[in-house]
C-alpha cells in the first residue's frame, strides 16, 4: 500500500511544476556600447560580459564604475572629450531567455544589438538583471546614477521620452520636448556645457497613422533612434534595458498575458498545429495523470485477487499403503 502515497506525491510535484511555484525568478537583458570613448587603455578590455544577476540599483553602479560613466555623469572626474548625451532605451520586448532563441519576432533588435556590442569601442552586456514590479526601470536606473554619483552628480540634463512615466520627477525639461528630433535639434544648436545630457526614451509601441500599415518594432524604432541621433553629429553612448512589465496590467499574471499575447499573434497569421510549450506541458501532465490511474487500477486489482485466493491452512499426511 506504500505505492499509492508515491504516486500522489508524483502527480502532485507534476502539477506544481508547471504552474511556476518552483520557477526561477523572470530576468531581463542589458547591453551598453559606444564608439565615442575608449577604456582599453584602463581596463585592457574591449567588451565584456557580466554573468551574474545583478538588481537595477548594481546595474547602475556597474554602468558607472566598469563602463566608464562616471567620468561624465559625475563631476570630479577628467575627461578629455565629454559626450554630449547618454541615451538609456528601455525596451519590452527581451527577457534573458530570448538570446538563446535562433527564430525570435523581433530579429531585427538582435541583430542591432549584437552588431553593436561587437563593433563599437566600448561595449558591456549584463543578460541577467532582475526585473522588480514595485517601481519603474526608469526611475530605478536614474536614482542608482543619482546615488552612486552623490554630491559630484553632473548631470547636465535629464529628458524623458517616448512613454516614460514622470510621476515624482522633475519633468520641466521634458516638458519642453515634443520628440527626440526636435531635443537632438535644439541640443545640438545651443552652446556646448561641458555637461552630458541623460536621455531616457521608453518604447511603448510605435502606432501608425494608416490603419494599412504595421506598427514599428522595438528593433525598428531603436536603430532609428540610433541613426537620428547619429545624423546630429552628437557624441553619445547607448544603455538599452529590457522591461516587459511595462506592458503587464496584472503583474502576478505575467506569464498569463504573454501566452495570451502569443497565441493571438499565431492565430492572426496562420492555423498552425504545431503544440507551443504549454500545449506540451499541458499534455506532459494528462498523460501523467493517465498512467497514475492506470497503476493504480492494477495495484487494487491485484491487491483484491491476493485478498481472494483461499487456500488451506493445513494439508494432511499422506497415507501409507
Amino acid at each position: 500500500m506504500k505505492v499509492v502515497p508515491f504516486t500522489l506525491l508524483a502527480l502532485l510535484l507534476v502539477a506544481i511544476v508547471p504552474n511556476g511555484l518552483l520557477a526561477v525568478p523572470s530576468t531581463v537583458p542589458a547591453f551598453l556600447w559606444s564608439s565615442h570613448y575608449d577604456l582599453v587603455s584602463e581596463n585592457g578590455m574591449k567588451d565584456s560580459v557580466n554573468y551574474q544577476i545583478i538588481s537595477p540599483k548594481d546595474l547602475a553602479k556597474s554602468v558607472l564604475a566598469e563602463a566608464g560613466w562616471s567620468n561624465f555623469l559625475c563631476n570630479g572626474k577628467e575627461f578629455q572629450e565629454p559626450l554630449d548625451l547618454a541615451l538609456l532605451f528601455i525596451g519590452r520586448e527581451l527577457q534573458s531567455s530570448d538570446l538563446s532563441m535562433s527564430n525570435h519576432e523581433d530579429s531585427t533588435l538582435l541583430d542591432l544589438l549584437k552588431l553593436s556590442f561587437t563593433r563599437s569601442n566600448i561595449s558591456m552586456a549584463f543578460p541577467y538583471v532582475s526585473s522588480s514590479e514595485d517601481e519603474n526601470l526608469e526611475k530605478q536606473l536614474v536614482s542608482g546614477f543619482a546615488e552612486s554619483c552623490g554630491d559630484d552628480l553632473g548631470i547636465g540634463k535629464v529628458v524623458f521620452l517616448g512613454s516614460c512615466s514622470m510621476d515624482d520627477t522633475n519633468d520641466e525639461d521634458s516638458a519642453a520636448f515634443h520628440s527626440v528630433q526636435e531635443y537632438l535639434n535644439k541640443k545640438m544648436e545651443g552652446s556646448r556645457t561641458g555637461k552630458t545630457d541623460l536621455l531616457v526614451f521608453c518604447n511603448g509601441g510605435s502606432q501608425p497613422l494608416n490603419i494599412d500599415e504595421k506598427p514599428k518594432s522595438e528593433g525598428e524604432v531603436l536603430s532609428g533612434l540610433v541613426s537620428s541621433v547619429d545624423k546630429s553629429g552628437a557624441k553619445y553612448a547607448v544603455l538599452y534595458v529590457s522591461d516587459p512589465s511595462r506592458l503587464v496590467r496584472y503583474p502576478s499574471y505575467r506569464e498569463l498575458q504573454r501566452f495570451l499575447e502569443e497565441t493571438t499573434n499565431a492565430s492572426l497569421t496562420a492555423n498552425s498545429t504545431v503544440c507551443d510549450g504549454v500545449c506540451q506541458i499541458k499534455s506532459s501532465l494528462l498523460e501523467g495523470i493517465l498512467v497514475g490511474i492506470v497503476l493504480l487500477i492494477i495495484l487494487i486489482s491485484g491487491l483484491c485477487c491476493m485478498m481472494g485466493i483461499d487456500t488451506p491452512t493445513r494439508f494432511e499426511t499422506p497415507q501409507e499403503q
